[in-house]
């Protein structure tokens, strides 16, 4: 029973974080509202907004749902993701994460 049940919870997990992969056309589709702060590719020119373009996709999509949920607290930001769906935000991540940027990543 227990064996089955370790089973069930673990294919819950997996599945929940495919269900969310996400999908860098759609995110480029949707990003046009994002570049008006953070450029077309995530890379503002402006020190007022950050550079996200090359930034990693988990961070990305936290950070959008932490917008969206209150815990992390910006009046623009929380605006702009008010109508996003976890998926919308998922692509926003994986497209601005494809991005080239000025992070370096560790190997």
């Amino acid at each position: 029973m227990i064996k089955k049940t370790m089973v069930i919870a673990a294919a819950a997990l997996l599945g929940s974080s495919f269900a969310f992969a996400g999908d860098v056309a759609r995110g480029k589709e949707k990003s046009a509202a994002c570049a008006a702060c953070h450029g077309a590719d995530g890379n503002s020119p402006a020190p007022a907004f950050p550079r996200i373009g090359g930034q990693h996709e988990d961070y990305l999509l936290q950070s959008l749902l932490s917008y969206k949920n209150g815990s992390r607290k910006n009046a623009i930001m929380a605006a702009q993701v008010g109508a996003l769906s976890k998926q919308d935000m998922a692509d926003l991540a994986a497209y601005f994460a494809s991005q080239g940027g000025p992070l370096v990543s560790r190997r």
